[in-house]
């Protein structure tokens, strides 16, 4: 909250954020997603930003209202745990969501905000890049175009059979994915149940995050070869190593649901380029 006010934001802490729910909850489902509503019908409240991750945003699917949203739309920042909200703002309010840093988890550290995409994707309207800088490397070369998407893996595959899954269909897409403990085999397990249900059908291109909250740096070549292993039917160019969401290092913003550009064809100037502008200011 100190951080957040000296960099110019007004935080407000909603009645639960702090309390003591069942099990490892700060409320019961009744109390958090009546904190979460109340902070979009809030005209004062610009935006919304999650302490924490964990889990538990996918019991509150079922108890928020999309009509409210679609009528107050701001930005939504939150990773892992909540990209169940991230897709379901997605499906069910066609409202772009930002994959990026939380209170404790990011802000609460030193150095664990990366401000340069934070400022672009949440106080301009200007085309940006993201690049070797965040950490992005080649896996396979190539470029394609999209709308941005994904989230942490195995929240975005446990999804799947529920009326919460992504939608497959529309427009092409460029895939985020990122996790922290999923060992190689994990990776390669949940990718292929994603190609088997479909969901990489529409997908022109993947980026994967950095990976050194999964496995430990010797590891990391069997990780990578276990994800082209999975993909090895997906024609698509794919990146690795992007810093967003599970990592101890400055958390780069992304925001879901804007057109990106995926240029991979040099492998020493991979881009990730957003091309339109995530919010109105």
């Amino acid at each position: 909250m100190k951080r957040l006010s000296e960099l110019g934001f007004h935080p407000v802490l909603f009645p639960n954020a702090l309390g003591g729910g069942p099990l490892y909850y700060a409320g019961t489902v009744q109390q958090r997603a009546s904190d979460l509503m109340a902070a979009f019908d809030d005209p004062t409240t610009d935006g919304i930003l999650c302490t924490r991750g964990g889990w538990g945003s996918a019991e509150l699917l079922p108890h928020l209202n999309a009509e409210l949203i679609r009528a107050n739309p701001k930005p939504f920042i939150g990773y892992s745990d909540h990209t169940s909200l991230h897709i379901w703002l997605a499906r069910e309010c066609n409202l772009v969501s930002f994959y990026g840093p939380m209170a404790a988890a990011d802000f609460g550290r030193a150095n664990g905000v990366d401000s340069a995409s934070w400022s672009h994707a949440l106080l301009e309207r200007s085309q940006w890049t993201l690049g070797p800088a965040e950490g992005l490397r080649v896996l396979r070369s190539g470029h394609s175009e999209g709308v941005f998407s994904g989230g942490c893996l195995s929240i975005y595959a446990e999804a799947l059979g529920t009326p919460y899954a992504p939608l497959p269909a529309g427009e092409p897409r460029i895939l985020f994915l990122e996790d922290i403990g999923t060992k190689p085999y994990q990776w390669d397990r949940m990718l292929l149940h994603l190609r088997y249900a479909g969901m990489l059908r529409n997908v022109q291109g993947i980026v994967f995050g950095d990976m050194r909250q999964c496995v430990a740096e010797r590891d990391r070549e069997l990780l990578e070869q276990a994800i082209l292993h999975a993909l090895q039917e997906f024609e698509g160019p794919i990146a690795i190593g992007l810093r967003s969401g599970h990592v101890d290092a400055p958390n780069v913003t992304l925001p879901l649901g804007v057109r990106v550009r995926l240029d991979l064809t040099d492998a020493d100037t991979p881009l990730l380029e957003f091309l339109e502008p995530a919010v109105a200011v």
